[in-house]
């Protein structure tokens, strides 16, 4: 049985890939809205829910997984630090797709900044004048699951978040004390005209956002942001070093198949 963490859109490039010659595949995705993307492809067991070490371990387990194939988003550094260690324990081979960066060659831009973490990212915020103050909007599009995060650092600037239009999303977010005209609810990624549009209708003078690579839209944030001058934020990838790791969806599914790993 071939185990694929699906967390971004290639993970589907991939399953789509492998139903070429197999269904003997267990996918497992962290959300029900991920899982319902899925109705077109063949697999035989479909798991939508966050999981722990102990969990994926055992689902791994029951479903005899013999090769797993790591598609979750590069920033869900933990996701993968769980699946090589427990493909480690179970004698499981571990395969990596990880999307290819886009924001490093941007980093020469006086107003592209780069930053380690959130803490990182207060400072750099702080020293910029223009940015202080509740008459400055900031988008923020690293996604929900850092808003209390972001939030709990004290910036002073309106930051309006662009999420996942979901209502589980819209109610963490809410309960986080997010105001309803601080969300942008709409599902990535956005194109270069429809960046333009949100930062000139909301006046927005800097933008936060990850380097999700292309498929992630990343190219198109920056250049927007570049083009209407704001202040960019990138918060950076952790430097993970994993074995057996692909940028190409193809040639990852043809390692696959030239050893026999189905």
């Amino acid at each position: 049985m071939i185990g694929l963490i699906l967390g971004t859109s290639e993970g589907k490039e991939i399953l789509s890939l492998l139903n070429k010659f197999t269904d003997e595949i267990l996918i497992s995705t962290a959300t029900s809205y991920g899982g319902e993307l899925l109705h077109s492809y063949k697999y035989k067991y479909l798991n939508t829910k966050p999981l722990d070490f102990e969990a994926l371990k055992k689902l791994l387990l029951d479903h005899k997984v013999s090769v797993l194939l790591d598609a979750s988003h590069p920033y869900a550094t933990e996701v993968s630090t769980n699946c090589e260690k427990i493909c480690k324990e179970l004698s499981i081979v571990y395969l990596r797709y990880e999307r290819p960066a886009v924001a490093e060659k941007y980093r020469k831009h006086e107003k592209v900044i780069f930053v380690r973490d959130y803490e990182k990212l207060f400072d750099a915020i702080n020293n910029i004048d223009e940015l202080k103050g509740s008459e400055s909007v900031i988008l923020n599009t690293t996604g929900s699951k850092n808003i209390i995060r972001l939030l709990s650092l004290g910036i002073t600037s309106r930051i309006v978040h662009r999420i996942l239009p979901s209502v589980e999303v819209m109610r963490q977010c809410i309960e986080c004390g997010v105001k309803i005209e601080d969300i942008i609810a709409i599902k990535g990624p956005i194109g270069y005209e429809l960046n333009i549009g949100f930062i000139q209708q909301y006046g927005a003078k800097g933008i936060i956002l990850k380097d999700s690579g292309i498929r992630g839209g990343t190219k198109e944030k920056i250049e927007a942001a570049i083009a209407k001058k704001l202040y960019v934020f990138v918060i950076e990838r952790e430097n993970e070093q994993h074995k057996n790791t692909f940028k190409s969806e193809k040639v990852l599914v043809d390692y696959i198949k030239e050893n026999n790993l189905y």
